[in-house]
């Protein structure tokens, strides 16, 4: 009888490694009917299973309409299903294929944190990509015990492509100004951003204020993070920094953030910004008119929202 350990090399040879009947009846020294017979049992036992891949059905109009109105180049709308789970995973999927195509011609590429991105991460097709570089180019947002932690994610992103990765030692937010501008000229941490500053690419989600009052250390001081930020005029926040509905960031003179300057972050030449909820339309809004990002990623729910606004 043979065994599951048998049944899947013999299936990983014949699918993967694209052996013939023939060859893998020499390499395993038994007939090509056991051969046979073999890989139907693999099939049948659920070791061997196939997944067939249909185009993602995109809303080519309202793509066409955003594109239009806000000037951004690369606008991507996921047609939505009825299932809110189904859509999350074609979301992420999609995400995931248009940034691997991207990264496999980039040296340095930055990411954020988040659900969002790990989401993303987990769909990356594995594959060696030794010159490539995960950076992480603004402070820790202080989930150290979660896997959707700053630092964490650019390692497990580098994982997914055996790749290297480099983090920032610090918090996202450093109120000191004297601080915080030491710290940017520690050694410990020149080696991080002047790879930032030479980034390619970077991929992260579009987030909101919901995102700081998930971290409590940073809700309780909220007031003194964002000084002088009327927290009712935030619409979304990107690369740790609140904007308004127009794409304004809020808190340039008075930015606490520790990491890559807001101006360098910009001229990123490729910015990935991956939307994923009915909640985030006003994000979307100010992205939009703010030219935040080169690529949006979202689906038809937020898209046709944000289409209405910018057309009242």
């Amino acid at each position: 009888m043979l065994k599951n350990e048998l049944l899947a090399n013999l299936a990983k040879d014949y699918y993967v490694n694209r052996l013939n009947l023939a060859e893998l009846a020499e390499k395993y020294h038994i007939s090509r009917y056991l051969v046979n017979q073999a890989l139907d049992k693999a099939r049948q036992q659920g070791i061997v299973t196939f997944s067939i891949q249909s185009p993602t059905a995109r809303n080519w109009n309202l793509e066409n309409d955003l594109q239009q109105l806000s000037a951004i180049p690369n606008i991507y709308v996921l047609k939505d299903s009825n299932d809110a789970a189904l859509n999350m995973d074609i979301l992420t999927r999609y995400a995931a294929q248009k940034i691997e195509e991207k990264l496999q011609h980039c040296h340095i590429v930055g990411t954020a944190w988040g659900s969002t991105v790990y989401n993303v991460i987990t769909k990356f097709e594995r594959r060696s990509l030794p010159d490539l570089q995960f950076v992480q180019f603004i402070g820790e947002n202080m989930k150290y015990n979660s896997a959707v932690g700053s630092a964490r994610m650019v390692e497990y992103a580098a994982n997914q492509f055996s790749s290297n990765y480099s983090t920032l030692s610090g918090p996202l937010y450093i109120l000191n100004d004297e601080t915080r501008h030491g710290m940017l000229q520690e050694i410990a941490t020149q080696e991080t951003i002047k790879k930032a500053q030479r980034m390619e690419m970077i991929f992260t989600g579009i987030g909101t204020l919901h995102s700081v009052k998930s971290i409590p250390i940073w809700w309780r001081n909220r007031q003194q993070i964002f000084a002088q930020v009327d927290l009712n005029q935030v619409a979304g926040m990107a690369y740790g920094r609140p904007y308004d509905i127009n794409g304004h960031f809020l808190n340039p003179e008075t930015d606490k953030t520790f990491g890559l300057d807001l101006e360098t972050i910009l001229q990123t030449p490729t910015r990935f910004g991956i939307i994923d909820s009915k909640f985030k339309v006003e994000a979307l809004l100010g992205a939009l008119r703010g030219k935040l990002f080169t690529h949006i990623i979202t689906n038809e729910s937020v898209a046709r929202r944000a289409l209405y606004e910018l057309t009242k």
